[in-house]
């Protein structure tokens, strides 16, 4: 639910799995066939994974880091893994590439300009639940455009900040 200053989005867990399912059936409306599927570490596991046993494909991972400072809320230095993780064999011919949001764009930009390069990839395209107004890259599959860019907070966001021993005070162990 957005607030009324169009600056948040809070968004629960029924809603999140909701929206993958939306992409998922977007993904599929287009009649675009792919052979595997390369989520974005972290915020693209999720979708990723769901997206891969809807579709069974494949399940490729490549670790994208940006948000650090301010408890992940202010944008850094891109890093980008080396190598990309997939059960056997090597990223090729057409993939979907899937990712929570696109924010600036520039993460989204920086992968798809680097896979783009790869000889064995035939076709890329790319899929997120949610894209910001102020993003400089359009994916191809999109849920949900948010033009006044609010901050989304996802429900596994209670994650960041729970250490063991909030867990163990929350079971009173």
């Amino acid at each position: 639910m957005l607030t009324d200053d169009g600056k948040h989005l809070y968004v629960s867990w029924d809603e999140y799995h909701l929206l993958i399912e939306r992409l998922a059936l977007k993904v599929h409306a287009s009649g675009w066939e792919f052979d595997q599927i390369l989520c974005l570490a972290r915020g693209g596991m999720r979708p990723g994974d769901v997206l891969s046993r809807v579709f069974d494909k494949p399940l490729a991972i490549m670790a994208t880091s940006s948000y650090r400072a301010e408890a992940g809320t202010i944008q850094g230095r891109l890093d980008m893994a080396k190598y990309i993780t997939l059960p056997k064999g090597e990223l090729a011919g057409r993939v979907l590439l899937v990712d929570d949001l696109a924010d600036s764009g520039v993460t989204l930009r920086a992968v798809v300009d680097r896979l783009r390069a790869l000889p064995a990839i035939q076709e890329l395209r790319s899929a997120v639940i949610w894209t910001k107004g102020v993003s400089s890259y359009t994916p191809d599959y999109s849920v949900d455009t948010l033009p006044t860019s609010p901050w989304i907070h996802q429900p596994f966001e209670e994650y960041d900040n729970l250490r063991p021993e909030g867990l163990a005070k929350k079971f009173a162990i």
